[in-house]
C-alpha cells in the first residue's frame, strides 16, 4: 500500500526551469537551501525570498542576480505579505511556484507552566507558533492562489512545510504539532479544489532537520556538532539540502505532485498520503468509511468552482 522510500540528487531532483518561484522564510535554513539550488544558472529560475530579515542573506551568487529578489516580510501581517507577492509578481512578471514555508519552533511550554500578568491574572499565551505556522500559512495560500490564477492563468505550484509533526505530533510541542496537522489539513481540503485550476498543491514533512530553529542546543554548540550527537543517539536527521531538494522535485512533477505529502527523515523521502488514503478501511472501519462515501457529494459547503 505504501510507496517506496527514496533519495534525491542534484541530477534527479528535476526541478522547474526558466520559473518565477517565491519562498516564504527564504534568507536562513530550509528556505534558504531551496532558494540557492532552484537559482543555480542551469534551471534559469528567477526565485524571490521573503522574510523578517533586514537585509538579504550575505551568500555569494544571490545578492547581485538579476535573477534574484528579496522582499523584508512580515508574514503576520497581510499586508505586508499582500505587498511582498505584489511587487514579486510585478518584478519578474507572474509567480509560477510558491514554497509556503515560514514557521517557527515551539515558544516556550504554554499549556502547564501558568505566569500571572500585570494585574495578577492567568497571563495570555504566547500565541507566536500558531500566527505565523498555521495563521499566515492561511493568508500564503490564498496569495499563492491569487497570484497563480491570475497572473497568466496558466496555474503552477505550492509547496508546503509542514512537518513529521503534523502527522504523529512532537510531545512537548502542542502548539507546533497543532499548527503543523493543519497545514495537511489545507492539503487535504484543497487539493481537489485546487486541481481544477491548474494548482499542484503538495506538502513536505520533514523530520528533525539541521536549520536554525533547532531546540535543544548547549551554549555554543553549533548545529553540525548537536546534529552529530543526535545522530549517535539514534536520531535520525535531515540536511536542509536533502528538503530543498524535495521542494524543487515537487514543484517539477507539476500536476502529478497535487496532493501529495512526502515524510522526510534522515535524508530518505517517502510520499505518505497515498498509502494514508489507501488504508481507510484499516483506520475508519468498513461502517464509517461506508457511512462518509455515502455523504460525500452532498452540498455541504458553499463553493463557487
Amino acid at each position: 500500500m505504501t510507496s517506496e522510500a527514496f533519495s534525491l540528487s542534484p541530477t534527479t531532483a528535476n526541478p522547474p526551469q526558466r520559473s518565477t518561484i517565491l519562498i516564504t522564510g527564504g534568507a536562513s535554513g530550509i528556505g534558504l537551501a531551496t532558494a540557492l539550488f532552484l537559482h543555480e544558472p542551469c534551471f534559469n529560475n528567477n526565485v524571490v525570498c521573503l522574510d523578517r530579515a533586514s537585509s538579504p542573506p550575505p551568500v555569494k551568487g544571490l545578492k547581485d542576480s538579476p535573477r534574484f529578489l528579496y522582499v523584508q516580510c512580515d508574514v503576520t501581517n497581510w499586508r505586508s505579505q499582500r505587498d511582498g507577492f505584489a511587487q514579486a509578481a510585478q518584478h519578474f512578471g507572474r509567480l509560477d511556484c510558491v514554497f509556503v514555508n515560514a514557521g517557527v519552533a515551539e515558544m516556550g511550554e504554554q499549556i502547564f507552566t501558568d505566569h500571572r500578568d500585570s494585574d495578577g491574572g492567568l497571563k495570555e499565551p504566547d500565541r507566536r507558533t500558531i500566527d505565523i505556522d498555521i495563521r499566515a500559512v492561511g493568508d500564503s495560500l490564498k496569495l499563492a492562489v491569487y497570484h497563480l490564477r491570475n497572473d497568466s492563468g496558466h496555474g503552477g505550484s505550492i509547496v508546503m512545510t509542514a512537518s513529521l509533526a503534523g502527522y504523529l505530533a512532537s510531545a512537548g510541542a502542542p502548539l507546533y504539532s497543532a499548527a503543523k496537522h493543519g497545514v495537511v489539513g489545507y492539503l487535504r481540503a484543497l487539493k481537489g479544489d485546487c486541481a481544477k485550476v491548474g494548482i499542484a498543491l503538495s506538502v513536505i514533512a520533514p523530520g528533525i532537520t539541521l536549520t536554525p530553529i533547532v531546540l535543544g542546543r548547549e551554549d555554543g554548540q553549533s548545529i553540525e556538532d548537536w546534529g552529530k550527537e543526535m545522530a549517535g543517539r539514534g536520531v535520525p536527521i535531515n540536511n536542509a539540502e536533502t528538503i530543498a531538494l524535495t521542494v524543487a522535485h515537487l514543484m517539477g512533477l507539476g500536476m502529478k505532485a497535487n496532493g501529495s505529502g512526502y515524510l522526510i527523515q534522515s535524508n530518505r523521502i517517502q510520499e505518505i498520503e497515498g498509502g494514508i488514503a489507501k488504508s481507510r478501511a484499516q483506520w475508519m472501519g468498513k461502517e464509517m468509511l461506508d457511512l462518509f462515501r455515502g455523504g460525500r457529494d452532498a452540498p455541504l459547503f458553499p463553493n463557487k468552482l
